[in-house]
């Protein structure tokens, strides 16, 4: 999962970017880059890192310029390589810059195509550098020198009938302008943005709509599967559907883990999505497992807080704060590696001892992935003094690989897969173990917006929505996304890239 974000506006982008990137830092914590167009120059920098971390003020003093895009990064395929942050570049035609949110599923044979057909290279592993060569491949079809509107829907639609996946992309096309678009299945969010500023109208497109209010752009809507947005250099706004036959099918785990609480993804409020998911697990457990003899109910911070507090008002019972976070560390979900999710939970968390002394306490949490951090959460809650310890997850059973973007790669590293409630309960040492429904986590998201009739779910139920999913490309998929692939990475460092040559 990453997050993305471009500004077209009438004086310099950099911090409107870099504030944006700070608020999206929770959808990828591993690279960040921002590139910006100057006097007719890209300017970029990317790096591994926070965002904090990778740009310093000289960075910020090189990118300069009024129009710019941004990308915040966790690897899913191959390596955690800083020669795979974004955004990337290509010189032709005119040289074009583009960051892009999710995966595409047929990026082997789109390298195939990009090298018989086109003539291009791809110099990492990410799909994202295949996703810009392909959209560069058919602008170049075009031998006009100066681009109108048509032409980019054009080059969109095209790469839409080439391309399959998960993808919101943003991207400059130099002296031309900013295109933004996103995949037929609205799969992976973009919402666009406005203000005014010295009666003249500003742009900017990015993954979630928080992103948009820290800079002090307002919300105008999501951009619509299918769809692309171009915002060309005299700063007029043009938008199409460049899709022969869209179908929206947004991904339930933005709501469920990924999104912030104060984004409103396809008109859906994430913060009202997820008490309505804790009301609906609160009646299931009300329902089916009314003998637990409860205490109390404690979240397992900070996804899970909303859920938790509507569970305890369901169940007429305390709600209290157990553990207490430590706000430096990383969320283990994102980090590359097991050995290192391990590790980093106790460093993350720490129990509040009377919370648990003695009491029978209804853990709650936003979903159960490979099982590590449940498993040292319910340890922690009985070294605390737990006389029981129950478990209760937001979302079903995670019993299938992501495809989409989400480091869920091989059913090896799922603990639900092939497996019961009740073993996996014992896996991590719970007493008793609740997931939510998938009928009920549906209805609870589909609550905020009746327009959407279909989620993507597939890690719930195996159902793949764009169709060209088989156990081949699973087994292709978990030899690049494993967590021994992601280990081995490159010691290439990017500090800087400055594409109008004046050095580091």
């Amino acid at each position: 999962m990453c997050g993305v974000v471009g500004v077209v506006a009438y004086s310099a982008v950099n911090q409107s970017i870099y504030d944006a990137l700070t608020v999206l830092q929770h959808r990828g914590q591993d690279a960040a880059g921002i590139c910006t167009v100057d006097n007719g120059n890209f300017r970029l920098r990317k790096a591994n890192g926070l965002v904090r971390d990778v740009f310093e003020e000289k960075h910020m003093n090189r990118l300069q310029g009024s129009t710019g895009i941004g990308h915040v990064r966790y690897p899913t395929a191959g390596t955690s390589t800083s020669a795979e942050a974004q955004p990337f570049y290509v010189n032709s035609p005119f040289g074009i810059t583009l960051a892009h949110n999710g995966n595409l599923t047929n990026a082997v044979e789109l390298q195939d195509y990009l090298f018989n057909v086109a003539r291009r290279h791809i110099n990492t592993n990410s799909d994202s550098e295949i996703l810009l060569n392909v959209f560069a491949h058919e602008l170049s079809v075009n031998p006009a020198m100066v681009l109108q509107p048509n032409d980019v829907f054009k080059a969109v639609k095209e790469t839409h009938k080439l391309v399959k996946g998960a993808y919101a992309a943003v991207a400059l096309i130099i002296g031309h302008g900013m295109v933004a678009f996103r995949d037929p299945y609205g799969i992976r969010p973009l919402v666009i943005g406005e203000r005014i500023e010295n009666d003249k109208m500003e742009y900017m497109v990015a993954s979630e709509s928080v992103a948009l209010d820290a800079v002090g752009f307002t919300f105008t809507r999501d951009v619509a599967p299918g769809e692309a947005i171009y915002v060309d250099n005299k700063g007029q706004l043009h938008t199409q559907q460049c899709s022969d036959n869209p179908k929206f099918a947004p991904c339930i785990f933005e709501y469920v883990y990924f999104a912030r609480p104060d984004s409103f993804i396809d008109k859906v409020s994430v913060y009202q999505a997820r008490l309505n998911m804790g009301r609906k697990l609160g009646q299931k457990i009300a329902k089916q497992w009314h003998d637990l003899d409860i205490d109390v109910v404690i979240p397992i911070p900070e996804t899970s807080c909303d859920v938790a507090l509507e569970i305890a008002t369901e169940l007429n019972l305390p709600y209290r704060q157990g553990f207490v976070k430590n706000r430096y560390i990383g969320r283990t979900f994102i980090m590359p590696g097991q050995v290192m999710r391990r590790k980093s939970v106790r460093r993350k968390l720490n129990a509040i001892p009377s919370e648990f002394a003695g009491k029978n306490v209804l853990l709650v949490d936003d979903s159960i992935v490979r099982g590590t951090t449940s498993e040292q959460i319910i340890n922690m809650a009985r070294e605390s003094g737990a006389a029981k310890v129950y478990f209760a997850s937001a979302a079903p059973e995670i019993r299938f690989p992501n495809v989409y973007g989400i480091d869920m790669p091989t059913v090896t590293e799922l603990i639900a897969h092939g497996r019961d409630v009740d073993e996996v309960a014992k896996l991590i040492g719970a007493d008793a173990l609740i997931y939510q429904d998938i009928e009920d986590l549906v209805a609870a998201v589909a609550q905020g917006n009746p327009e959407i009739t279909e989620f993507e779910t597939s890690v719930f139920n195996g159902h793949y929505v764009t169709g060209d999913i088989n156990q081949e490309y699973l087994d292709r998929a978990a030899g690049l996304r494993n967590d021994d692939a992601k280990t081995n990475t490159s010691t290439v460092e990017i500090t800087n890239i400055d594409l109008h040559n004046e050095g580091a």
